[in-house]
């Protein structure tokens, strides 16, 4: 996947950027003062990522359902990363200011290449054995005072809230998931999710979103995650999925248009010593699709 970012040096931001800026809580602007930063557009979060040379600011608008349930709101992601700190590298936290439109999350800046770097995808083994050592290590973490429990009724409330508002982007999902041979649409794909629930649940610490972009490593070795917004207690299949999804997306092509034909992203099961359960991959990849 491409980095693409625009840089913005703030002597010379546009009226509308300025004001923006000008808006920020006194607290933040008081520790970004006057350095450069770029947008960062990696993603498909509806967030403002802000990247400075040893910051982030991540500018998120208050979400009506995040108000209503605590486990959804910034704090508790706040709050996860802070207790995370301790056993695995994840930004610290730096500021946490709240307006009554947005959160703003001032973070340190993970130091290292994404997973996706063309340098980790040409070196497919390293890549996956990397991977499969970090999914390893969230997992042997001790969950017992874990502050974030995202339970699959959780997640499907929040999926309920998408669909139910039309914050599903039918255009940026898996060409089988809707149409002819899918689901007719978002309505009927979240009624299946709710009959079809997984019996087991396997609970350690979810990244949530592990994708290629959200995994750094540093001179061959991890060296931090980032975009914890779903990081909490959940099932271990949540990360299996999106990791598996992932690798097949960035070594088929889809980033970046380049196609590495000689990879079988099943090396991702072998390096994790696991025999996959394909209907939790589908379910959890299912899943991802509402977000």
């Amino acid at each position: 996947m491409a980095t693409y970012f625009l840089l913005f040096p703030i002597d010379t931001l546009s009226s509308f950027q300025y004001t923006s800026l000008m808006n920020f809580p006194l607290e933040i602007k008081n520790i970004i003062k006057d350095k450069p930063f770029s947008q960062d557009y990696v993603g498909l979060s509806d967030s403002h990522v802000l990247i400075f040379d040893d910051m982030v600011l991540k500018i998120e608008k208050r979400n009506l359902l995040k108000e209503k349930t605590d486990i959804f709101k910034t704090q508790s992601v706040v709050d996860v990363m802070k207790w995370a700190k301790d056993f695995v590298t994840v930004p610290e936290v730096l500021c946490f200011c709240q307006t009554e439109e947005s959160d703003y999350l001032l973070m340190s800046k993970i130091e290292g290449k994404m997973s996706c770097d063309s340098y980790f995808l040409e070196n497919s083994d390293l890549l996956v054995e990397l991977l499969a050592s970090t999914l390893k290590k969230l997992w042997s973490i001790d969950i017992k005072n874990c502050p974030r429990k995202i339970s699959l009724e959780k997640k499907l409330e929040l999926a309920s809230f998408n669909v139910e508002n039309n914050l599903v982007d039918v255009e940026n999902t898996e060409s089988t998931t809707f149409g002819k041979d899918g689901f007719e649409n978002p309505e009927s794909l979240l009624k299946w999710l709710k009959e079809n629930q997984p019996k087991n649940f396997e609970p350690v610490l979810s990244h949530g979103d592990f994708c290629l972009p959200n995994v750094f490593f540093n001179d061959d070795e991890f060296s931090g995650l980032i975009d914890l917004g779903g990081t909490g207690v959940a099932d271990k299949y949540q990360d299996i999925a999106l990791c598996y999804r992932s690798l097949k997306h960035n070594f088929g092509g889809v980033y970046g248009g380049k196609v590495y034909k000689d990879f079988n992203p099943d090396l991702l099961f072998e390096k994790l010593e696991i025999t996959p359960d394909w209907e939790k991959i589908r379910y959890y990849t299912l899943l991802d699709e509402l977000f």
